[in-house]
């Protein structure tokens, strides 16, 4: 969102809205634009959550933004996994809203910022994403038989990205600059990497090709071998590696296993049949969705399940409206296993 924010500048718009959720990460990116902005950008600071509904609508009413990037995700596997019902809230019920008040408004564009985890998802995060790209698709489809309505929806899929909060590259860093170990899941574990200022360049430019529904999947280049990474991390600190060969080494890698809801490596695309664009690093996918009426049924009964904190018909739900979800563990949510001790 950050870099989103940087790029946008760039392209010198009238103004630009700053909706956070966190007060100090807002004032840490509106001081850093503030240097940055020329004399005609106005900088408008906004604390709200997309939880809040009344909150956006006011935004999204007063302001009246031609673009809404939604980047407003909770993304961290292990802590979504343990949240069920937070990340359903936010992920899932917060897109919806906020889409339907970008569809109310006229907002010209609304671009959705999705994961390759949301591709046959073994995990809630994946899920989640998958079923708020669900929406946007069911409201793009039902749109097109609104000739009063004008916005275009588009998703924009990719992997990692390098130095963006909670990555593995800054993580590892830490970890070497405190004389290790560094902790790695599985030494065969592979991800897609891209630099936050070409992925955040790739979202907007995808944004302003979107037709209406589009699923824009960003070309990550080979998926990188996240041990090889560590390794190199440890090479380039000018440091060696300590194992059973080299027992005067300096950096560790320990092995913890796979947490819930990890996969070894990641895709891209639902089906394969990506389209080219005139853009050589984005593609469209054509991917499946759900006829709105009957996804609006299925969104309206997950809130009923939200407020009676029923997490196992929440997960079974999951399963059966995300038919490619296939979780790879039970439910491990802290309330859940509270309850049930």
């Amino acid at each position: 969102g950050s870099e989103l924010c940087r790029q946008i500048m760039k392209l010198n718009p009238e103004r630009l809205l700053l909706v956070e959720i966190s007060e100090f990460a807002l004032y840490k990116i509106n001081s850093e634009l503030e240097v940055l902005k020329g004399k005609n950008i106005e900088l408008i600071p906004l604390i709200g959550s997309i939880q809040d509904s009344k909150r956006m609508e006011e935004i999204i009413t007063i302001w009246k933004p031609e673009t809404i990037y939604h980047a407003a995700a909770y993304k961290h596997v292990p802590i979504v996994e343990s949240n069920l019902i937070e990340g359903l809230k936010n992920n899932v019920i917060g897109t919806f809203e906020l889409a339907k008040l970008a569809l109310d408004n006229n907002v010209s564009n609304f671009v959705f910022i999705s994961t390759d985890k949301a591709v046959r998802p073994t995990n809630i995060m994946g899920a989640t994403k998958r079923l708020a790209e669900l929406t946007l698709q069911a409201l793009d489809n039902s749109n097109l038989e609104k000739s009063n309505t004008k916005t275009k929806f588009s998703i924009v899929r990719f992997g990692n990205v390098m130095d963006s909060s909670g990555s593995v590259i800054p993580k590892f860093r830490d970890q070497i600059k405190k004389g290790g170990p560094i902790t790695l899941t599985h030494k065969e574990i592979t991800r897609y990497f891209m630099t936050i200022t070409e992925a955040s360049q790739l979202v907007i430019q995808a944004g302003a090709m979107a037709k209406g529904g589009d699923v824009f999947v960003l070309d990550m280049g080979e998926p990188i071998k996240i041990y090889d990474l560590a390794l190199r991390m440890i090479e380039f600190s000018g440091l060696s590696l300590k194992n059973i060969h080299n027992s005067k080494g300096d950096i560790e890698i320990n092995i913890t296993g796979l947490r819930p809801g990890e996969k070894l490596y990641e895709e891209l695309l639902l089906s394969n049949n990506p389209i080219k664009t005139k853009h050589p690093k984005i593609f469209r996918s054509q991917e499946p969705f759900i006829e709105l009426s009957k996804l609006e049924e299925e969104i309206n009964y997950l809130k009923v399940l939200i407020l009676e904190n029923n997490l196992e018909e929440i997960y079974d739900k999951f399963k059966k409206i995300v038919v490619e979800y296939s979780p790879s563990n039970k439910i491990i949510d802290h309330t859940f296993k509270k309850n049930n001790n």
